[in-house]
């Protein structure tokens, strides 16, 4: 039984930086687009409410967290885009205070829940460290489009291990979505963390292979790069496959970025 008291506190320092970045904008620069289609700096802050607040019924009202989900099921093709045009319709200040106050109190539910205890989402029941850990890679990913809306450049941290590591577990679920058969053998992965340690995942006598930079795997993961702007390599053809369709989240895969439009 992990302690997720350690995802929890990088959750909310990557909760804090997107913030930073959207905090003092003004109302016209949350109407700016982003790579997004369709969605604006706002939608990307909506979404990030929006899911806090699932995450928060999830941990806290499993009943109100299953009509969400059930809702999903019956509209899964707008869900998602459903809850961000109406989040962004909101005054940015209004929509802003909304964000903060959720993400609060997804805080201190998750530092609150019971050892052990899982909770329902869209995939698969997640622990408090999983649940964390999911809302990390999402507040990354949605910060990064924002970022490259504004012109501003994030360095890398380690945080992006927790991104790494949920896009590693999701491996076969990735394969699921693509209507693939998940390959039986593990891989061995070797990512190199922005202060220059190796974060390794898998057997070290795996025949199939992943290496690179940490920072291209979580940009690959979470579909914000397509693999071939990326310093990734694969050894073994069912490793290859897996670079073309890799995602950390739930949900279908979407159309991802095309080879050229690399945000770096």
């Amino acid at each position: 039984m992990s302690d997720p008291t350690p995802v929890i506190d990088d959750l909310r320092e990557e909760s804090e930086e997107v913030d930073a970045l959207v905090a003092r904008l003004s109302p016209g620069e949350w109407c700016l687009a982003t790579p997004a289609p369709r969605w604006t700096v706002a939608h990307q802050i909506a979404h990030l409410a929006w899911t806090d607040r699932s995450a928060l019924l999830a941990v806290t009202d499993e009943d109100g967290f299953r009509v969400l989900a059930e809702q999903a099921l019956a509209a899964p093709g707008r869900y998602v885009d459903d809850g961000a045009d109406e989040g962004a319709r909101r005054a940015p200040a209004e929509l802003l205070a909304a964000w903060r106050e959720g993400r609060a109190a997804l805080d201190k539910a998750l530092r609150e829940s019971a050892p052990g205890a899982r909770f329902p989402w869209y995939g698969p029941p997640m622990a408090a460290a999983s649940m964390a850990t999911g809302r990390l890679m999402e507040t990354w990913a949605h910060g990064l489009d924002i970022a490259d809306t504004l012109g501003v450049t994030r360095p890398p941290t380690d945080r992006l291990r927790h991104v790494a590591r949920i896009g590693v577990r999701a491996r076969d679920f990735a394969y699921a979505t693509h209507g693939l058969t998940p390959p039986a053998e593990p891989f061995r992965v070797e990512l190199t963390g922005p202060g220059g340690d190796v974060w390794a995942y898998g057997p070290g006598d795996a025949a199939q292979r992943v290496t690179g930079p940490a920072l291209d795997f979580c940009l690959l993961a979470t579909r914000r790069a397509h693999r071939t702007g990326l310093a990734l390599t694969a050894e073994g053809p069912d490793a290859d496959r897996w670079l073309d369709i890799a995602q950390a989240f739930a949900g279908p895969p979407g159309a991802g970025r095309k080879p050229g439009e690399d945000r770096r």
